[in-house]
């Protein structure tokens, strides 16, 4: 790759990425996450995709937004990987499928249900989505030593909002409410749309992936037990930054010890 070539859609040539990646959906996001690294500064818009950068300890840290969904997050993983980022955490928003999982807690998925699309073009279906290991576990440790109430477990990723939250107005509704239940029923914890996708470009690229998210609603429309400071929205986006940049401090340290 010329040093000097732009991407076709993230705008971004190898000089101007990080090792290190943080990928929320929202471009706005991106903003709330520089802010907590040293000397940010916004890099480059294009489409969804909105990329700031800052330091984090010395190290040049990339964050740039996937937009929505799979294919855009596949696009996003694989054109920061050819700029040289090999590491990348999701901060994100999901909705809870459990009784453990309230508005305002963090989720660190260890998998994630393939109800998507993208993921086939990477991995064949029988191939689990899942993230690393050593990321997962910094994001739990980060996000316990925080005082967030945690929950670990599999995520549903699925390509399509509103067969979610209206799936009875769809032709394939039984279908869909079917599959639904099966998963809640074998323990899924929350839903989103660009877990499985992560995990699967990342392991097919041969780079580290995570993901910490915040739920923004109850299961079943229950109410919460925790206090109302916790609720979503108000600042509850600011809890998985947190926990992200805490797991990348502890990564950074244990790549240095190993170089």
């Amino acid at each position: 790759m010329d040093e000097t070539q732009k991407m076709l859609h993230i705008n971004l040539s190898r000089g101007e990425v990080g090792r290190y990646a943080i990928v929320p959906g929202d471009p706005d996001r991106c903003e709330l996450i520089a802010a907590h690294l040293d000397n940010p500064r916004l890099v480059t818009r294009k489409r969804e995709f909105t990329t700031w950068e800052g330091t984090l300890d010395g190290e040049k840290v990339t964050v740039t937004s996937t937009g929505i969904g799979g294919p855009s997050t596949a696009i996003c993983i694989e054109e920061l990987h050819k700029c040289g980022a090999d590491t990348f955490i999701r901060v994100g928003t999901c909705a809870s499928t459990c009784a453990d999982v309230q508005c305002g807690d963090i989720v660190v998925p260890n998998g994630s249900v393939r109800m998507e699309g993208t993921g086939c073009h990477y991995l064949p279906m029988e191939y689990p989505a899942v993230p690393t290991y050593q990321l997962l576990k910094y994001l739990e440790e980060s996000s316990a030593a925080l005082g967030y109430h945690t929950a670990v477990g599999v995520s549903i990723t699925k390509d399509s909002f509103y067969t979610q939250t209206e799936p009875e107005t769809k032709p394939v509704s039984d279908e869909l409410l079917s599959r639904w239940k099966s998963y809640v029923r074998g323990g899924a914890v929350c839903t989103s749309m660009e877990e499985a996708v992560l995990f699967l470009a990342g392991t097919s690229l041969g780079v580290r992936t995570a993901s910490v998210l915040v739920s923004a609603t109850n299961f079943d429309g229950t109410v919460s037990r925790r206090s109302s400071a916790d609720v979503y929205p108000t600042n509850s986006i600011q809890k998985p930054i947190q926990v992200a940049i805490e797991a990348l401090r502890r990564l950074i340290r244990e790549d240095r010890k190993q170089s």
